[in-house]
């Protein structure tokens, strides 16, 4: 999963930044409204954590604006206060949830977890692909029952491919998936990690097609 930070609390940020990480989720960071607002336009993410409380340009009304313009992704707000107006703030401006500062780690984690699972429209804490399955909680695949071990980046083209199952996944989404501002794969390297997965899906009903010119799609093997 990709995650957008927007928070201009760099002390904060970066404990998050860290957290994130080790939780084996990707994250860009930028510390205003202005510069989010270019990111938002040139990557996809599977859910942004934006602070109410921006300079220039408030949290709230980046939302709004992004918003109007039809982003759908899941937002998170970060609030310092979690008073009754600044929810009915969050939730008026378009917010999916919201995180009281101090942020606790557990939490954060579980509600993005939640939210990913709400927007793929799945209410089960697990996803099935034929005999591969995926948990929510732990974001975990199985395979025949047992733990599926991939690679980091493995992992995450798994994991794109499975919150979209049925839909066609393009390279470009795929990189932009795996790949954070600093850390971008090469064409090659994506055709590496999706040979791996396809030897560790062998034996699997779920396959990775690939779609010339289109992208790829998960899909259960017809048999």
């Amino acid at each position: 999963m990709k995650l957008l930070l927007i928070d201009d609390n760099a002390e904060l940020s970066e404990w998050l930044v860290r957290l994130l990480k080790t939780e084996g989720f990707v994250i860009d960071y930028v510390p205003d409204a202005e510069r989010a607002e270019v990111m938002l336009n040139q990557q996809g993410y599977d859910v942004v954590l934006l602070d109410i409380r921006l300079p220039s340009m408030s949290g709230k009304d980046l939302l709004v604006r992004l918003r109007r313009r039809g982003k759908d992704m899941p937002v998170l707000m970060l609030t310092a206060h979690g008073s009754v107006e600044d929810k009915v703030d969050c939730f008026n401006a378009g917010a999916d949830d919201y995180v009281v500062k101090p942020v606790d780690a557990r939490e954060l984690v579980a509600r993005i977890k939640a939210l990913v699972r709400r927007q793929t429209g799945q209410r089960e804490l697990e996803l099935a692909c034929g005999d591969l399955h995926y948990r929510f909680d732990t974001r975990e695949f199985f395979l025949h029952g047992d733990m599926l071990s991939l690679r980091r980046r493995e992992h995450a083209i798994l994991e794109a491919l499975m919150l979209r199952q049925g839909k066609t996944v393009s390279k470009a989404m795929l990189a932009d998936s795996i790949s954070s501002l600093d850390d971008a794969p090469s064409d090659d390297a994506i055709d590496i990690y999706l040979h791996r997965l396809r030897k560790h899906l062998s034996s699997s009903r779920a396959q990775i097609m690939t779609l010339r010119g289109l992208g790829y799609v998960l899909r259960t093997r017809v048999e």
